[in-house]
């Protein structure tokens, strides 16, 4: 790779930004992690970089804005060619979109009730999420499916 500035505006717990961080891993390519305070004051870099949604993950690829895992994922595999993140055919390129969107919605949902929830509703919250993940065990393990 050749002198470029690639800076990642992340939260360290955040599987999305864990996400991206993956992919800049797996293509090899060099950034400098730059963390935000989510619960106290956001930099002026995110909130110029991200005016609409003011969250991370953002990628800045010399000086240019790249918001949203799965968009900043598909970017770092289309400007860094080699290895490619996705399988070469279109069925396994779309069923790898599939699960990372199931991934985000459900698992990343269900997660965040079970954080939020207390008392019974909290056992409540903890069966959908292992139902869940027993659903993705199930599909992983038979698909051998391997994407964000």
């Amino acid at each position: 790779m050749s002198k470029e500035e690639v800076v990642l505006l992340d939260f360290w717990i955040s599987p999305f930004c864990i996400r991206a961080k993956i992919a800049l891993a797996e293509k090899g390519v060099a950034f400098e992690g730059r963390e935000e305070d989510l619960f106290g004051c956001k930099s002026e870099l995110l909130l110029k970089s991200n005016p609409i949604y003011q969250k991370v993950p953002v990628l800045l690829h010399n000086g240019k804005p790249v918001c949203e895992s799965t968009n900043i994922v598909s970017y770092i595999d289309e400007t860094w060619p080699s290895p490619p993140l996705l399988p070469p055919c279109p069925y396994g390129r779309a069923s790898a979109r599939f699960w990372a969107d199931f991934i985000d919605k459900k698992v990343y949902g269900a997660g965040s009730g079970l954080a939020k929830s207390k008392g019974e509703e909290r056992e409540v919250a903890k069966k959908e999420l292992l139902e869940i993940l027993k659903q993705l065990e199930g599909v992983l393990g038979r698909e051998g499916l391997l994407w964000w």
